[in-house]
């Protein structure tokens, strides 16, 4: 998901930590109840700038909050968020993958999934490039194939959760969102952008929800410019 930003960011002089979240790439959901956030602080062995995207941002929101010693720079792309009052259109999305999942037809529900978050509300997958949505297919599978495997819970770690505790994000924070995303991501990027204290909002034109993967020459100056460098 990430590799189209790897190559950019080392030529600039960082150091690339690129980990898969439980249930997706190379990482097996486990057994035991667990914890993406912890997950994530045991990744890094000091302060770092963290990008996360869709439950990657949420996860690195909850980071920040959680260990801000450890979050120098924060960039959220299109990230999750618990509590939010999510619309019709979007629940209804979420059930067509649910039940394509459930009655063990992955292919019907990656479709649904890409549908809902790579050709967005306003585009037909014939419009969309085709080589991402291959790729991002492969990625999905993937997920149904270790998350029907095994079985954990995840742990919040915060008393009260991350929607409550927006103001709480000291560091100075990047949302990226794009204009083919769902209504509700672009709500939720523009609610967390002004509820974070030194934080703004970026739109990129022309991708949904994914826009490092779909539109990475527009993103990755975006990135380096916030970053700074090395």
């Amino acid at each position: 998901m990430w590799r189209p930003q790897e190559a950019a960011l080392r030529a600039a002089g960082f150091d690339v930590l690129a980990p898969d979240l439980r249930g997706f790439g190379q990482r097996p959901m486990g057994t035991e109840p667990f914890s993406n956030a912890r997950d994530a602080e045991a990744s890094l062995v000091g302060p770092a700038a963290v990008i996360g995207g869709s439950l990657g941002g949420r996860v690195a929101l909850e980071l920040a909050v959680l260990r801000p010693d450890l979050v120098e720079r924060l960039v959220l792309i299109a990230p999750g968020l618990p509590g939010w009052p999510w619309s019709d259109e979007t629940r209804a999305g979420w059930a067509a993958e649910e039940q394509a999942f459930e009655r063990g037809d992955f292919e019907a529900a990656a479709e649904a999934s890409l549908r809902q978050w790579i050709d967005g509300p306003r585009r037909s997958p014939d419009a969309v490039d085709q080589g991402l949505r291959s790729s991002v297919r492969a990625m999905i599978l993937r997920s149904y194939e270790l998350q029907s495997a095994e079985e954990a819970d995840e742990e919040p770690v915060l008393y009260p959760a991350i929607n409550e505790r927006l103001g709480d994000v000291r560091c100075p924070t990047l949302v990226i969102v794009g204009d083919e995303d769902i209504a509700d991501m672009q709500g939720i990027a523009a609610h967390v952008a002004a509820s974070i204290g030194d934080a703004r909002l970026v739109t990129v034109t022309g991708a949904s929800h994914l826009p490092s993967l779909e539109r990475p020459e527009e993103v990755n100056p975006i990135l380096l410019e916030f970053l700074g460098g090395a």
